[in-house]
């Protein structure tokens, strides 16, 4: 056995895995990382799927963009025209890019340099700097969504953490020691991405005739729920036969998104099309994207979006995605409006509706939002 072999079989993430009848079992994922790293050719079994619909996949130029910038202008004709293509844009994809959002680039290259030096590490130096524990957001560095039904797993390493309520992680080693100004960068970034949130949310509700507080409301400074999740895509030999994040919508409000590097691993489903699009990205741009919990909350009127994201054969490339929710012991409902009469959606308790949506995932289908539905 050489010594490519040795290391890749040595380093694996263990996964807990409850069956159906109570018993308990550890399932050890090959850390796809180290697989990238060492120049394997042949992906192990519990990664292959059957091909994708890859010449299904559509690109697009005129992809739904925003300036903040505009929106926060006092210009009211370039104001509302922002405002028509924020509807517009979370109405047919669930999703808009953000360009002029206001994030310092320093600041930008800050989080791109420690999540590099993150995954510079070993994977021994990554297991040192950071551990893990198991909760229903699966914090630290390691695999989630790990399923007994030995469905196929995403080409993807993760690292998470729960940047507010900041004593959420009081006591627990779920953020990386490694590089040192690591959580300090995070929680700066996060601390601008929330004033962009919250001013999209404001923008939102403006475009659908709503009060301008009719969401963020819901955001108590002190309560509100914000995880980051930092996904690792390496290069993959077999792209067709290999997904990195299966198709799925968020459990959130809304997530907003930075990448990296590269584009071109982003796709989503358009609502009336059914044809998935890849998301182009410009080098700087955000990108925001509606939750389930925001489309219970507009009653529909906009949707959350069916996404994914596709392997590449020799690129890697890196995302980090805000979640931004409510104290898990909140309940939503539907805003009240006064062009609607009838609602679709129901009082849901945003917790229950989480451990819901982890429940039933993955799916083929956007199913986990019918748990909320009338």
């Amino acid at each position: 056995m050489d010594e490519t072999t040795t290391t890749t079989q040595s380093s694996f993430h263990e996964a807990t895995i409850v069956s159906q009848d109570g018993s308990v079992r550890t399932l050890k994922v090959p850390v796809v990382q180290e697989l990238a790293r060492h120049g394997i050719k042949d992906v192990p079994k519990m990664f292959l799927r059957p091909p994708l619909d890859t010449l299904n996949t559509c690109f697009t130029e005129n992809f739904p963009s925003i300036s903040m910038a505009k929106l926060r202008a006092n210009d009211v004709e370039a104001k509302e025209n922002e405002l028509r293509k924020l509807g517009q844009g979370f109405g047919e994809f669930g999703m808009v890019l953000v360009s002029d959002h206001g994030i310092p680039l320093s600041l930008l290259s800050c989080v791109k340099k420690v999540i590099k030096g993150f995954f510079g590490l070993s994977f021994e130096g990554k297991k040192r700097s950071v551990g893990t524990y198991d909760t229903v957001d699966n914090m630290g560095y390691g695999r989630n969504f790990v399923k007994p039904d030995d469905k196929p797993l995403d080409w993807i390493d993760r690292l998470t953490m729960k940047v507010s309520p900041k004593e959420s992680t009081h006591g627990l080693n779920v953020w990386p020691q490694n590089p040192t100004n690591f959580r300090e960068v995070i929680e700066s970034y996060a601390e601008k991405a929330t004033e962009l949130v919250d001013d999209i949310l404001e923008a939102l509700a403006e475009a659908l005739s709503l009060d301008e507080k009719a969401f963020v409301k819901y955001f108590d400074p002190k309560s509100r729920e914000i995880n980051a999740r930092i996904n690792y895509y390496p290069p993959c030999p077999k792209p067709k036969l290999t997904m990195g994040l299966s198709p799925h919508t968020d459990a959130t409000i809304l997530t907003l998104l930075m990448q990296f590097d590269i584009s071109g691993g982003l796709q989503v489903m358009h609502k009336d099309k059914n044809i998935w699009f890849s998301v182009p990205w410009p080098n700087d741009a955000l990108l925001v994207n509606v939750g389930d919990l925001l489309e219970i909350m507009s009653n529909g009127k906009v949707q959350s979006s069916w996404h994914r994201a596709v392997t590449q054969v020799d690129l890697e490339r890196f995302s980090l995605a805000l979640f931004f929710n409510p104290p898990l012991s909140m309940e939503i409902e539907p805003i009240k409006s006064d062009d609607s009469s009838d609602y679709e959606y129901k009082k849901v308790v945003v917790g229950d509706y989480l451990q819901h949506l982890y429940k039933v995932s993955p799916t083929l289908s956007k199913v986990a939002i019918k748990y909320a539905m009338v």
